[in-house]
């Protein structure tokens, strides 16, 4: 049993579009349950939108995405697509925020976007094009861009429509800067 242990690596899940305006609906306890059952460890969710860090013997991110894209498939009957990534490694990423990211200042609203698709963060933003300048602040690090955008205008941001576009939107799923520090946390500490 030790030894099992001591090959468990850390990871974190995030599902896009989980419990948003009562679409896609899955409780959290509920999931966690299904994950420990399907032999992942210590699972714990962060908030109700889908944030999940656990631990797992199986270290090929492709496979663990599968592996809990089909549990929710056959568990909830639901297609929810599934990022995946290392709990180091996004904390690396976070480790690496820009200045304007985070900063604390309310007038601003902070997210992390992650890529679904086979496509690089450099191809998204690319189709996510340039960001309206005074508005929007983009920075990409490794696998994650760094979004900030005016609070009291985002409806004016290029991004902000751009991300909700099927044909982009479909690719990345977004989280937001307190979150994604509640999930780093749960990962080195807990």
């Amino acid at each position: 049993m030790m030894e099992i242990m001591q090959e468990m690596k850390r990871y974190a899940a995030f599902l896009r579009g989980v419990n948003i305006s009562g679409k896609n609906r899955i409780r959290m306890p509920v999931l966690k349950a299904e994950l420990e059952q399907a032999g992942f460890w210590n699972v714990v969710t962060v908030g109700s939108s889908g944030n999940i860090v656990f631990s797992s013997g199986l270290s090929d991110l492709f496979s663990l995405r599968q592996k809990i894209e089909t549990l929710i498939r056959e568990k909830f009957d639901l297609g929810i697509p599934v990022y995946v990534t290392e709990a180091q490694e996004l904390c690396e990423v976070l480790a690496h925020a820009p200045g304007f990211w985070n900063s604390g200042d309310p007038a601003w609203y902070d997210n992390l976007i992650f890529i679904l698709s086979d496509d690089s963060a450099q191809e998204i933003a690319a189709l996510l094009g340039e960001p309206t300048a005074e508005l929007e602040k983009t920075e990409i690090y490794g696998p994650a861009i760094f979004w900030t955008f005016d609070r009291k205008r985002y409806q004016k941001c290029a991004w902000w429509k751009k991300t909700a576009d099927r044909g982009i939107g479909d690719k990345l799923t977004i989280r937001t800067a307190n979150t994604m520090t509640k999930v780093c946390n749960i990962c080195m500490h807990g």
